[in-house]
């Protein structure tokens, strides 16, 4: 029979390493039943025996102050896994301690992983796990799940924990009034419970009052305390009891807490040696570099520039390649449909449509992403991006918004839609629906090549190409994705006081210690994790795109083609965005993958019936001045990229996650409002200043 073993932990403490190292390439992922929290199970067999592994979210407590906390204690509650492995940092383990003590509390079932064994030596940190095991009477072992150290010493320890339970295992115990009523509730609480749950640990949640318990135990159990009118009294005269001893349900909850943290502290004080006092030493120089008022932003700016140079320098090759390597392939394909026979009206939409813009999508999307993914994961490894949101979390609060959103939005530099996932780490309902509704303002890589390739045609032609040239690029955009984290910042600010108004939650934010990041396997994770799934899914909605765009440009409505009936349509709006036709109906068909704007605005210059595709930047360049575009026309493209609708893929994303059309309509408008306003702001002001001062600079050159 399969045993179900479930692995808990607080965040950054190697959990899913331990995971991974054990299920291998034998897991699945998917949502919690009603939930949009991600989970991961596992299969793995030793010894002929089966073991289904599950890994719970990363919590830092039972108490269950959000949604990841709430999954991981219902799971250990109320699914009844065989055991519970808890992983925790050996260079943290006091920290960790409070969250192996709430568990042992809930079921006798449990084994103790102290990982990170490697760096506590490193920092002359040292564990007696023996005695720690001997204190907390449970199993206790040591690895550095990294190097696969300790690892094997899992298995033998569950066959130990499943053929000699104790029933004698550590216990943190309560103030002696709160003992008291615990012990004398209890016994009638148990009459009520299932004898799977844990009656001492019930019972101190029905005296804390604790709302989402009541709701898990409905939802598990179908028991309904308060429905028992006996219980129920006697539930109040103990909560009236301890009110007596000034014990009001806050004063409950912070001794249960207190209790806790006081017992960790006290098994770490006997079982935790630090032979050098001065371990962190090097962690708190480091965050005064990163986390200082002086060096903390110009740090930020700097390896965003850094990063963004390199996957613009290192993208243009690769992507040259892919595009020639799929487009060589479009002849052929096309060869073979019309030798079986099919019509122009099926193979014209097939190949000049859903295969070219497809091969766009992947040869513009992947090799920028196949490098910034890579890069935005060492940065994430080495522990940098929480020293990020630190840095941000005042002005986020100022907005009345949450600091992780810098997280998000940081993860929306690769994807929207990925960032908009992200947003579940945002524990208050309203924090995170701002987040998800801003989080399209910084740009993602799908609207990178419009910019990138904007920026380099109009502003930066004069450097004469090579590294010079790169490196202005980058700095330039690094400037844009600037502009887009303080229209973030102020979007939330208008959301926070219209909208969704409230004051912002308190802000629990762990600064994890540095590491050297894993450069294989994150290079493996971003990849495959990353980059892949977000292709595969803007491939999934650039497809029907195709059809559609090839529909528009070769049917004919009187004397034109329907795209160019759309472009005369949104010209009168676009003259005034400092734009044309063409450009804000590229934007618009771009809707399912961003990557497809310019190839549409060349397709449409050029009166062809497909999308192509022009190598030579310079002649791109004239194609465009011919076609009216100036420097203004140029700033405003940059302007309307950063401001817009999100994509198509990242829309469905945020419906799932709100399960609202209302909010989705919200962050179409929101984005697109600030661009159609800010394009016609500075067009009118550049206009302003031309005819201001433009015949003084004329004089000027003359001069």
């Amino acid at each position: 029979m399969e045993k179900v073993v479930a692995l808990a932990g607080n965040p950054n403490v190697g959990k899913s390493t331990v995971f991974n190292a054990l299920t291998g390439l034998k897991q699945h992922t998917g949502n919690w039943p009603g939930k949009t929290v991600e989970c991961a199970k596992g299969n793995v067999e030793d010894k002929g025996n089966k073991f289904q592994l599950v890994d719970l979210p990363g919590s830092y407590s039972l108490l269950a102050h959000s949604e990841e906390e709430e999954i991981a204690r219902d799971f250990i509650c109320f699914e009844k896994p065989d055991a519970v492995i808890v992983v925790c940092d050996g260079t943290t383990l006091e920290r960790n301690m409070n969250l192996v003590l709430q568990i042992m509390e809930t079921t006798k079932n449990v084994i103790l992983c102290v990982n990170l064994l490697d760096e506590a030596k490193r920092k002359n940190i040292e564990i007696n796990l023996n005695k720690l095991s001997d204190i907390l009477k449970i199993p206790v072992i040591g690895t550095a799940a990294r190097s696969g150290k300790g690892l094997e010493k899992i298995f033998p320890s569950l066959y130990e924990l499943f053929s000699n339970k104790k029933d004698d295992i550590y216990i943190v115990r309560y103030p002696e009034e709160l003992e008291r009523e615990i012990s004398i509730l209890q016994e009638d609480l148990e009459k009520f419970l299932p004898d799977t749950l844990n009656a001492r640990w019930a019972t101190v949640r029905v005296l804390e009052d604790d709302k989402s318990f009541f709701e898990s135990l409905s939802k598990y159990e179908n028991i309904d305390l308060s429905a028992n009118k006996n219980l129920d009294e006697k539930i109040k005269a103990s909560r009236l009891r301890l009110q007596d001893k000034t014990y009001n349900l806050e004063k409950i909850k912070d001794s249960i807490v207190e209790a806790f943290v006081n017992n960790a502290e006290e098994i770490c004080k006997d079982t935790v040696i630090y032979k050098n006092k001065n371990y962190n030493q090097r962690d708190r120089k480091l965050d005064k570099l990163f986390t200082s008022k002086t060096t903390g932003f110009l740090i930020m700016f700097l390896l965003l520039l850094g990063v963004f140079w390199i996957t613009i320098a290192g993208a243009n090759v690769p992507s040259d390649l892919i595009n020639k390597l799929l487009f060589s392939w479009e002849d052929n394909i096309l060869a073979f449909l019309k030798n079986i026979g099919l019509p122009k009206s099926i193979y014209g939409p097939l190949v000049f449509g859903v295969y070219r813009v497809v091969a766009w999508v992947i040869s513009v999307m992947l090799p920028p992403m196949a490098i910034f993914f890579p890069l935005f994961t060492l940065l994430e490894d080495f522990g940098y991006l929480p020293r990020v949101a630190f840095n941000l979390d005042k002005y986020f609060q100022k907005c009345n918004a949450c600091g992780k959103q810098a997280l998000t939005m940081c993860m929306g530099f690769g994807c929207n839609a990925a960032g908009v996932t992200g947003c579940k780490i945002i524990d208050s309902p309203r924090e995170r629906l701002i987040a998800i509704l801003t989080n399209n303002f910084v740009p993602c890589n799908g609207r990178f090549p419009t910019i990138i390739a904007t920026i380099t045609m109009f502003l930066v032609m004069g450097f004469g190409g090579g590294f010079l040239s790169s490196l202005f690029s980058a700095f330039i955009l690094a400037l844009v994705i600037i502009l887009g984290v303080f229209l973030t910042i102020l979007a939330s600010k208008i959301l926070s006081e219209t909208l969704l108004k409230g004051i912002p939650s308190s802000f629990t934010l762990e600064l994890p210690p540095y590491r050297v990041p894993q450069v294989g396997t994150v290079i493996v994770r971003s990849i495959f994790d990353r980059t892949i799934f977000v292709l595969g899914r803007a491939v999934v909605v650039a497809a029907p795109a195709g059809i559609i765009i090839w529909i528009l440009a070769n049917i004919n409505f009187g004397d034109m083609s329907i795209l160019n009936h759309l472009v005369n349509f949104l010209e009168p709006l676009a003259r005034l965005m400092g734009l044309d036709g063409v450009i804000l109906t590229a934007f618009l068909l771009g809707l399912p993958a961003n990557e497809i704007v310019v190839p549409i605005m060349i397709m449409t210059y050029l009166s062809k019936g497909s999308l192509l595709e022009i190598d030579d930047i310079n002649v791109m360049r004239n194609l465009l001045v011919n076609n009216g575009w100036t420097i203004i026309t140029a700033i405003n493209v940059i302007l309307f990229s950063l401001m817009h609708w999100p994509c198509g893929t990242t829309l469905l994303t945020i419906h799932k996650e709100t399960g609202s059309i209302k909010w989705t309509v919200i962050s179409f408008l929101l984005p697109t409002v600030f661009g159609i306003v800010s394009c016609i702001c500075f067009t009118s002001l550049a206009k302003l200043f031309l005819a201001i001062f433009w015949d003084y600079f004329i004089k000027f050159l003359i001069w």
